[in-house]
């Protein structure tokens, strides 16, 4: 009788704790959130939205017009029917008598609008589907010409567009009293970027640190001394040669103890400003401005505000 007793007992203490536990992951999955991330991201990506067409206003037609479109979607085609392009609105536009010029033109402008309105927080919602649409289509009809800054520009639309907008800064709380729709799942969405990027930097570090090229600082001596990105006199650039390693390993430490030395909330300000000194150092020397600031507005919306706050109870 007692065994059984003492049985029961440690049944409802075992199921007691095993409540406890998933009460605890899931208030840290689900944690009351403020929006300040979210108006900094929604800003940042409005910027980086409206800058990215002012970047190739000369080059616009030539990367999106004529065959060159035209061999882009078809490689595109053949991994997905479904993936948005530049063609599907050029074919639109022809069946309305407009030229393809005119339609990417349109697009052109349609995406600095749509920037511009999510920078300002007016109509945040429609804002940023049709800015994610509409840089989609662009990059995926200029595949050729993209690199990484698209991918990551990609990433925090798709965070904007499916966060609880508007947030408190935008116009559309401010002048049409909007109040956002599911605000608690805000704190949700804060977290499934902070573990996004963290899983970014992890794995960029661990590709970074299986190759030789940043331990003896071969890779960083040919960004910087390599074209386009030879921006730096060469003469400067091999001064450096010796203090190269050391750059790439600081580096890789940077990238790969990401994960784990961005929570705590006594080492995250310094993780923080290295990440950022890093993506500047990127954009100045590498001549990439836009793909540093994507980065750097990614990195300040996940960790940014709140910093003095305990990162897992409170972020």
């Amino acid at each position: 009788m007692w065994s059984t007793s003492y049985i029961n007992t440690s049944s409802r203490e075992d199921r007691h704790e095993e409540l406890k536990m998933w009460s605890h992951l899931f208030a840290w999955f689900f944690p009351s959130e403020r929006d300040d991330w979210l108006a900094v991201l929604r800003i940042g990506i409005g910027l980086q939205v409206a800058l990215y067409p002012l970047s190739l206003r000369n080059e616009w037609l030539q990367f999106l017009g004529g065959e060159s479109r035209r061999i882009s979607e078809a490689v595109l085609a053949a991994d997905s029917s479904f993936i948005p392009r530049a063609g599907w609105l050029v074919s639109c536009g022809r069946s309305f008598g407009l030229s393809e010029k005119s339609v990417l033109l349109m697009v052109w402008c349609a995406l600095i609008a749509a920037g511009l309105f999510l920078l300002a927080g007016l109509f945040c919602r429609t804002a940023s589907i049709a800015a994610l649409f509409l840089h989609l289509a662009a990059v995926k009809s200029a595949s050729f010409f993209s690199y990484g800054v698209d991918g990551f520009t990609t990433l925090g639309l798709f965070y904007v567009a499916l966060s609880p907008l508007p947030d408190r800064f935008s116009l559309d709380s401010r002048w049409r009293k909007l109040r956002p729709s599911y605000a608690d799942l805000t704190g949700f969405f804060r977290r499934a970027l902070q573990l996004h990027i963290c899983i970014i930097y992890f794995f960029s570090g661990v590709s970074k640190a299986l190759g030789n090229g940043w331990w003896n600082g071969d890779n960083l001596w040919r960004a910087l001394a390599r074209p386009p990105f030879n921006l730096l006199d060469p003469d400067f650039v091999a001064s450096l040669r010796p203090s190269l390693p050391v750059l790439g390993v600081i580096i890789l430490f940077l990238e790969l103890g990401y994960p784990i030395f961005i929570w705590p909330k006594r080492t995250r300000l310094i993780w923080l400003l290295g990440i950022i000194g890093m993506h500047i150092g990127i954009g100045l020397f590498m001549g990439m401005p836009l793909f540093g600031l994507v980065m750097i507005i990614l990195n300040l919306a996940a960790f940014g505000p709140n910093l003095r706050a305990n990162p897992i109870a409170h972020p």
